[in-house]
């Protein structure tokens, strides 16, 4: 009888330890984790360079006005004749609407100079402007260039968004397979000792005479089950904490996870705050924010502007030049009649290179409004379909919770009518074996809707 009531309360002692907690271990929270992958993850930094290099684009696109100066200077002497000294100066400033004025001083001399570009003694100045009236006046390449330019860095924008989220999904999955790792190390770890504990407790029994001796064989394979559990467990937290490594860097340095570091334990709220999670999804302006949308209809914006200067190609060249001429101390005796007057005009015949192009660019635009167009629809619906697998996880964790306690009881009770000899060791490890499985399961469970809620976030790619 004093056998008995020791191995009752061994076993007593066993559920008790196996449903304590664990000893306080070193926390590495989840805003924590991803605090140091948005500061330090190359990735994300090279996110940020995306947007420096449309920055960079931006300033080489506005070089397209920047005033020019052009200096040319050509001699020739041969046999002690001066054939010709020619030199050309000026300073052209280009303007928005495709007008370029230009002011110059030459001044040439020699014995075989060309008659017309012979100038004055003291040179020839001039200060005229050159209009394009047809192509080019109202869009040029030069302006463009720097439209484009300018959308491209809105575009950077909501691309480097795009990467960085790709970057904190990665490293969220990563953290929530840690966390399943880790959960499942315990679990094992918990049961192990509890089957390591009733396994001395049955030997007594057995020493007793209250057990056959073939109940110790019986627990003896449940615990070697368990340690084989274990190790699989610690095998699996390994590699996922080796995994979670890559994305800790502190500067430009690679971190690893020390042993006592664990995961935070309530996830979801943690997942919620530090991802911008929102149970209620703003149809209209969260989609017409989001990053990809955004991009896709910049590029169309682009599309635009390349079909316009495609347009202006149609028209025909009418390029009209006035330039006033005189001598340097001239300026002030305002004579209309010395200038030198341009006119350039061409036109092809067919334009078919040019209608050829302005059509392309009509297709090009169709095809990136239907793409814009398709890509709001499916991410509509996979915003739906996320949030209804949430609900579906969460209805199917409360259940699997119940079943859990109910199997709880069940061993319990299990294990009160093994003491009183009206059960026995395998229809125990039965019911403990149940009890495990589902909790598993329920860990599973919690692993999917936890990355359900990081799929969420990497389709709202909601970052602000």
């Amino acid at each position: 009888m004093k056998v008995k009531l020791l191995v009752v309360l061994l076993l007593l002692i066993c559920r008790l330890s196996a449903n304590a907690q664990p000893p306080k271990s070193e926390v590495l929270s989840f805003a924590e984790f991803l605090g140091y992958v948005k500061k330090y993850h190359p990735a994300v930094r090279q996110a940020d360079l995306l947007l420096s290099k449309s920055e960079t684009a931006l300033m080489m696109a506005r070089g397209g006005f920047d005033p020019k100066l052009e200096v040319d200077f050509n001699n020739k002497e041969f046999k002690g004749i001066d054939y010709y000294s020619l030199f050309n100066s000026s300073f052209k400033l280009p303007t928005w609407y495709g007008i370029e004025v230009k002011a110059g001083f030459d001044r040439n001399e020699g014995k075989y100079l060309n008659p017309q570009n012979r100038t004055p003694d003291q040179g020839l100045t001039s200060l005229g402007i050159t209009v394009p009236l047809a192509q080019g006046l109202l869009i040029n390449q030069r302006m463009a260039d720097l439209r484009i330019a300018k959308i491209q860095v809105e575009m950077s924008k909501s691309e480097r968004q795009l990467q960085a989220v790709n970057v904190l999904y990665d490293a969220s999955n990563a953290y929530v397979n840690w966390k399943r790792a880790n959960d499942e190390a315990k679990l094992y770890a918990q049961y192990l000792s509890f089957a390591e504990q009733r396994g001395i407790a049955i030997n007594k029994l057995i020493k007793a005479g209250d057990k056959a001796a073939i109940d110790s064989v019986e627990a003896h394979i449940v615990i070697k089950n368990r340690q084989l559990n274990v190790a699989e467990a610690q095998l699996k937290l390994a590699k996922s904490k080796l995994e979670l490594s890559n994305y800790l860097w502190i500067e430009n340095i690679p971190m690893e996870l020390r042993e006592s570091i664990v995961p935070e334990d309530n996830l979801e709220d943690a997942i919620k705050l530090a991802l911008n999670f929102q149970e209620a999804l703003q149809e209209n302006g969260e989609l017409d924010r989001h990053p990809k949308l955004m991009a896709m209809q910049q590029k169309v914006e682009i599309l635009r502007i390349e079909q316009k200067l495609k347009r202006n190609m149609l028209l025909p060249k009418l390029d009209l030049g006035y330039h006033y001429l005189s001598e340097p101390n001239y300026f002030n005796e305002f004579q209309l009649g010395n200038y030198k007057f341009e006119l350039k005009f061409s036109v092809p015949l067919f334009l078919r290179k040019e209608r050829g192009a302005m059509k392309l660019a009509q297709l090009k635009i169709l095809d990136g409004q239907l793409d814009l167009k398709l890509e709001r629809l499916q991410l509509k619906n996979k915003i739906t379909a996320q949030q209804t697998e949430i609900k579906s996880i969460q209805q199917q964790i409360g259940i699997t919770t119940s079943l859990v306690a109910d199997y709880d009881k069940m061993l319990q009770s299990e294990e009160r009518l093994f003491l009183i000899g009206e059960s026995s060791v395998f229809l125990l490890n039965s019911r403990e074996n149940s009890l495990v499985s589902t909790k598993l399961s329920r860990i599973s469970l919690e692993n999917r809707f936890l990355l359900s809620n990081v799929d969420l976030f990497r389709t709202r790619a909601n970052t602000e």
